[in-house]
């Protein structure tokens, strides 16, 4: 790290030691997380009432319309944000999860800067998995079906982008240790896991021969993906530590 001329002119003995970073003290995270709470409040102000009846039609799988024919084009947007949003809350949780991991990084690379990685990642990752599901749901299953999923994803990720905001909350300003972080992340990502392993057999498991595929596709689609995930951006922050 560079240092300022004034304090290279004071010996390394008297200039003590540089205090950790917090994330609760760092004002781009703050004001990331206020344009969410506007925004959701905003949102849930105007659409609420869509916003639980498609919590309802992914608890009871009831056989209906897409919600683009049965909702506004305001709705349409409005879901669109909060998908936004979600990324940029997961973006944030790893943030403070990496930063917690590599202290060192966070005084060589302005947090905006990481903060903005990450964040990238997600709506990366998410595109990712958005095309691949649309592209075996076109060659091996009917559109309905795959207009079906593809809305109960989307659900959840609304959904999911709720529970991140309350859970950013508390380790942010909480200040939890990495083991707490760490532990209500992957309790949060199991509930979506097991959410969405129930709407995949309501919609694709018709026989045990079916069921054991399923699995198989699960696996490979949502387990290694996050694993995948992990390793990338664990070998990404190595290759920082190591350049800076």
């Amino acid at each position: 790290m560079i240092l300022s001329p004034l304090l290279q002119a004071i010996p390394i003995s008297e200039q003590g030691i540089p205090l950790p970073y917090l994330p609760g003290r760092d004002d781009t995270i703050a004001l990331l997380l206020l344009c969410c709470f506007l925004l959701s409040s905003y949102i849930l102000s105007r659409s609420r009432k869509f916003l639980l009846q498609l919590g309802k039609d992914f608890i009871m799988h009831r056989e209906r319309a897409s919600i683009f024919a049965i909702s506004s084009g305001t709705d349409i947007r409005f879901l669109l944000v909060l998908i936004l949003q979600t990324c940029v809350l997961a973006g944030i949780y790893l943030f403070v999860c990496f930063s917690d991991l590599y202290p060192e990084i966070i005084h060589t690379i302005p947090s905006s800067f990481l903060l903005a990685g990450y964040i990238a990642s997600c709506i990366l990752y998410l595109f990712l998995k958005w095309s691949i599901y649309s592209m075996l749901g076109w060659i091996f299953f009917d559109k309905g079906t795959v207009d079906f999923w593809m809305e109960s994803y989307s659900t959840l990720l609304y959904y999911m982008g709720f529970g991140l905001f309350l859970s950013i909350l508390m380790v942010v300003y909480l200040d939890f240790s990495l083991q707490n972080c760490v532990i209500i992340g992957l309790l949060l990502l199991g509930l979506v896991k097991i959410l969405m392993f129930y709407k995949w057999i309501k919609l694709f498991c018709h026989n045990l021969f079916g069921c054991f595929l399923l699995i198989l596709y699960f696996c490979a689609l949502e387990i290694s993906p996050c694993i995948m995930l992990y390793s990338g951006l664990t070998q990404l922050n190595d290759f920082l530590t190591i350049k800076f």
